[in-house]
């Protein structure tokens, strides 16, 4: 393959965990980005455009692209089943490599929730950064009412190590959000 011709999405691994593949973001996820868009929460907690518009869904879409190439680490899509229906996004943010560790963030549009989607994703990006990548340490961090995220986080074996107040921009406020962590020797 020509280096001209290599996007970040050749470069992104391809990752798995039981139904679910994760892939880059490709111009033809403008609907799943819309959908994301007319959700009431995802919006707040993501850089998903709101209100939606074509052009701010490519931006958006070009800008997930590019993640890697900036230094800012490694957005997927999640796709579900044979169909390879993209379902939602999870990131893998490197912003504290050097200090050890990572961030791990996702959202499921509402149709797929329920389904393990977001367990599954959660599960592949988590080894694969934990083992793979030896990154020392997974963050994440959830809002206290959010029980499908806290229970997406705790069956991947993410322990909450606290609450920290006002720590998380939600929209136009600061929310309180339990923070999360996965190590490598919890895997052993």
């Amino acid at each position: 393959m020509d280096a001209e011709r290599i996007t970040e999405a050749d470069r992104l691994p391809k990752l798995r965990s039981g139904p679910v593949r994760l892939r880059g973001f490709e111009p033809t996820d403008l609907g799943l980005v819309e959908a994301a868009a007319a959700d009431p929460l995802i919006p707040l907690i993501s850089t998903v455009p709101s209100p939606f518009s074509k052009v701010a869904g490519r931006r958006f879409i070009e800008a997930q692209r590019h993640r890697l190439a900036e230094g800012y680490g490694y957005s997927f899509v999640i796709t579900e089943g044979a169909s390879g229906d993209p379902v939602g996004s999870i990131g893998l943010w490197l912003r504290d490599l050097d200090l050890g560790r990572a961030t791990v963030g996702y959202w499921v549009i509402g149709p797929a929730r329920g389904r393990r989607v977001a367990t599954n994703a959660l599960q592949a990006v988590s080894r694969w950064a934990l083992v793979d990548l030896a990154v020392p340490r997974l963050e994440l961090s959830v809002e206290p009412w959010n029980e499908p995220s806290i229970r997406t986080a705790e069956a991947n074996g993410f322990v909450r190590e606290g609450l920290l107040r006002g720590y998380q921009p939600v929209g136009t406020e600061r929310r309180d959000v339990y923070l999360y962590s996965l190590l490598r020797t919890d895997l052993d």
